[in-house]
């Protein structure tokens, strides 16, 4: 299985259990020691490579615990502690890591609920842990870009120096990204007055900040929605994209999957709630195939998510287009589409085993 694919199988397992996990020890066996033995590669069995409950007295504190050490050629090499999956990491949580970071040969510290790691090394000072991380891996929003710097701390990948190298522009883009993702969603108001001293020539009174700032908050949504269209245009060759009808709202259950009914046409808008739709379920199928098998195709009426990129092989159907209730629409045996309404697009790994039975059906 690819790197990338144990990745995806990883953040399945948390999305469906995140909610029955409510304690430390909990989050450590359901979470953690399979991220530590399925992602980084390390048998957690084996005391010469990962020592749960590492000790190191640190001055006058005597017998403190880090959760787990992973050690390489007789060398602690990354430390890791753990919170439990309901907490919110915050640089308090991490006191025992930066007493152990200071007396150990470990370069790489991680904070983890089980679903956000955080990394962690001494860029500011040496052998001095840093106050933010240098990498932020979120299983339930995988940063892409991310993942080939996560298998330099692999196993069998395992490459410190390089990891080490890169640290220091990572850390200042992964909050430069944050920042702006914190803008897009509620922007600030220092940064409505740099966009409305860019477009108005009057004084910026409360009343002006008032008007553009939910100017703002749309401007930049439908420049991101442009951003991925246009990518999404040149993946299929230049077709264009302009608005949709929307589908009815209220329908409980559908006519058999038309095989053919896939219209490629020009007016189709696809939208950024459709494509994380299809991340999610392309995730979940991912326990099931590669992920390169999932496919998708947009249409007027619908967003499809296929098998092998084939019309015959429907897994599901995102309805997004109605003005305020969104659909998933799940097929059976017979290719009879039922669709089930969403209140968020959290709510589709409600449905996992349901697509995954829609794949195994066809793989």
């Amino acid at each position: 299985m690819e790197f990338a694919e144990v990745l995806a199988a990883m953040a399945q397992k948390v999305a469906n259990q995140r909610e029955a996990i409510h304690t430390e020890e909990a989050t450590k066996n359901a979470f953690v020691m399979p991220f530590i033995s399925n992602v980084l590669g390390y048998d957690v069995f084996d005391p010469l490579e990962v020592v749960p409950e590492f000790t190191a007295d640190v001055g006058i504190k005597k017998g403190e615990k880090i959760d787990y050490a992973i050690v390489r050629d007789g060398e602690v090499q990354m430390l890791i502690e753990t919170k439990k999956s309901t907490e919110a990491l915050t640089i308090e949580n991490a006191s025992q890591l930066f007493r152990y970071f200071a007396v150990t040969n470990a370069r790489v510290a991680v904070l983890t609920n089980g679903q956000v790691y955080q990394f962690y090394t001494d860029l500011d000072a040496p052998n001095r842990m840093d106050d933010k991380p240098f990498l932020v891996l979120d299983l339930l929003d995988i940063d892409e870009t991310l993942i080939a710097e996560l298998r330099k701390l692999t196993k069998d990948s395992f490459d410190l120096e390089s990891v080490i190298n890169a640290a220091g522009e990572l850390k200042y883009i992964g909050q430069i990204k944050r920042v702006l993702a914190t803008q897009f969603r509620e922007p600030e108001d220092e940064w409505t007055r740099f966009f409305i001293s860019r477009v108005y020539d009057g004084v910026i009174t409360q009343r002006v900040r008032d008007q553009f700032t939910p100017l703002v908050t749309k401007a930049t949504k439908q420049f991101l929605n442009d951003q991925a269209n246009e990518r999404l245009k040149t993946a299929l060759g230049g077709a264009s994209y302009a608005s949709v009808e929307p589908a009815p709202g209220e329908t409980v259950s559908s006519q058999p999957a038309a095989e053919d009914d896939l219209n490629r046409d020009t007016e189709i808008e696809t939208t950024l709630e459709e494509l994380e739709g299809y991340q999610i379920i392309k995730a979940i199928a991912c326990s099931e195939v590669k992920p390169q098998r999932v496919a998708q195709r947009d249409s007027k009426s619908y967003f499809a998510v296929i098998l092998d990129d084939n019309n015959r092989k429907p897994l599901a159907r995102l309805h997004f287009n109605g003005k305020s209730k969104k659909y998933l629409g799940l097929f059976d045996e017979d290719k009879n589409e039922t669709r089930h309404e969403l209140a968020s697009l959290d709510e589709i790994y409600g449905f996992a085993e349901d697509i995954r039975a829609a794949v195994r059906r066809y793989a």
